[in-house]
């Protein structure tokens, strides 16, 4: 099925605006899967636990299977959405959402349940480099941050369903119907892929002008597609001029700044704390005095916070800009963890919940606010923006892969430093990385607010002393 619109011509401008928006939509829920099934995991592994008899190794594999895919998918990922399209690669992704979840419904053992939870971990490394590229590249530069910021939404809203499904399911102690249902969502996104379009930038490194120039104008006035369109030819003749295509591009002296940038983004979003927070508020909880009800309900609070922070993110990035609110969500994280920290070493040991446990559970709560309100939702608008456009699928699939293997290593190592440093000690170490993220930000950032890809890749270049690219008139910073 052709997901080429019709000519611009023959649709009502309200028509196209509206098809537009289910487009932003549909392309962020693949988010909804990958947020699913990190948050539905914790509940299902209590009965995983007594079904499957699992030792901690088998229950550490079975948590990880999901990264283990992810990596993989994110190291592939790139290369396959330059060679085949943004669009088909999400239709593959699809495909693996949906058959992951069936088959860990219906696992007769371990080892065939891990082999699933990695087939949904490619899906969400899949769904990691292209979707935040595909929303980036598709939407026009006013309303770019807002609509990148959707996928960041998906990953949370699936998160706090994930833990809803685990609480009504309890009672039947059915960690099957807790897995298998992700299956619905994965169909959703499946069928909004049958409805949207490839991007404009990947059309026209294909020479496929017209395909290209009929998508531009379902979103933008013909003033705008036309100079859009104007600048990726620029764009697309200055990087054949300097040979900027594949994994080679990455070493040319212009591009390491950028992929840098990427990567520090990439990496500090997963050690500033968040998977910590996620994976184990539970656990810290119990630390601090909770009971284990009280513990595990202690992730609605986290789930409702996600959401309403990246809501937020979504109305701010193109308002405030991408780096003032990196700047507030570490400086915030920051504050919020030296409370956190400093609380469980310097108060007294808890006997119930006193006065330590509720500063601890409140310190995460407005911690988990201020990331989602930045690092949480616009490093994925930052990563699909800020690389050229010969390199922007392979860039991000790197870029991708250091992520997860910052989410790996901190999901492996948080627990038995728990238990060796305490919780004070831990979170301690976590704010420091927040204050070098604040840091990072000031020094290497730039600003990508209301700047279309070719202004911001053309903005990296002139920075390196390369000659700029003739964009036409800019449209502001």
């Amino acid at each position: 099925m052709s997901a080429t619109p019709a000519a611009a011509g023959a649709s009502a401008p309200t028509a196209r605006k509206r098809r537009s928006s289910l487009i932003y939509i549909f392309g962020a829920l693949g988010g909804l899967n990958w947020g699913y099934d990190t948050g539905v995991i914790s509940a299902a592994l209590v009965y995983l636990r007594r079904d499957f008899e699992l030792t901690s190794w088998a229950e550490a594999w079975v948590v990880t299977g999901l990264i283990v895919g992810a990596v993989i998918g994110a190291a592939f990922g790139g290369r396959l959405s330059d060679l085949y399209g943004r669009r088909r690669v999400l239709l593959w992704t699809a495909v693996a959402f949906i058959i992951a979840p069936l088959g860990m419904a219906w696992s007769p053992n371990t080892e065939v349940l891990f082999l699933f939870r990695v087939v949904v971990g490619l899906g969400a490394g899949l769904a990691a480099v292209t979707l935040p590229v595909y929303l980036s590249e598709i939407a026009p530069a006013r309303i770019r941050g807002k609509v990148t910021a959707f996928y960041a939404l998906a990953i949370v809203f699936g998160q706090f369903l994930g833990f809803i499904i685990g609480v009504v399911f309890a009672p039947m102690e059915s960690w099957r119907w807790m897995l298998g249902l992700s299956v619905v969502p994965s169909v959703l996104f499946a069928l909004g892929l049958l409805v949207i379009w490839e991007t404009p930038r990947w059309l026209v490194k294909k020479g496929r002008e017209e395909e290209a120039r009929r998508v531009l104008h379902y979103d933008r006035t013909p003033e705008e597609a036309q100079r859009e369109l104007d600048e990726i030819h620029a764009v697309q003749k200055a990087e054949e001029a300097v040979g900027v295509r594949g994994l080679k591009a990455l070493t040319q002296s212009w591009v390491k700044p950028i992929l840098l940038v990427g990567l520090g983004l990439a990496v500090f979003q997963q050690i500033m704390g968040i998977n910590a927070i996620m994976y184990y508020a539970p656990t810290t909880l119990q630390n601090v005095g909770f009971s284990d009800e009280g513990a595990i309900g202690s992730n609605l609070i986290i789930g409702l916070m996600n959401i309403t922070a990246v809501t937020l993110a979504l109305i701010f990035a193109d308002r405030l800009g991408r780096k003032p609110l990196l700047l507030i969500g570490a400086a915030g994280t920051t504050l919020s963890l030296l409370v956190l920290g400093l609380t469980n070493l310097l108060l007294p040991e808890p006997d119930g919940v006193g006065t330590v446990g509720i500063v601890t559970l409140s310190a995460m709560a407005i911690y988990v606010f201020l990331f989602q309100f930045s690092w949480g939702a616009i490093v994925w608008v930052l990563l699909g923006e800020i690389f050229p456009l010969g390199i922007r699928a392979t860039a991000m699939a790197v870029a991708t892969t250091a992520l997860w293997f910052g989410n790996g290593v901190v999901s492996l190592f948080f627990s038995p430093v728990l238990e060796w440093a305490g919780v004070g000690a831990l979170y301690l170490g976590f704010a420091v990385i927040c204050a070098f993220a604040f840091a990072f930000t000031i020094a290497k950032v730039p600003e990508t607010k209301k700047r279309s890809l070719e202004e911001i890749e053309d903005n990296f270049r002139q920075t390196a002393g390369m000659p700029a690219i003739p964009l036409g008139v800019k449209r502001g910073s």
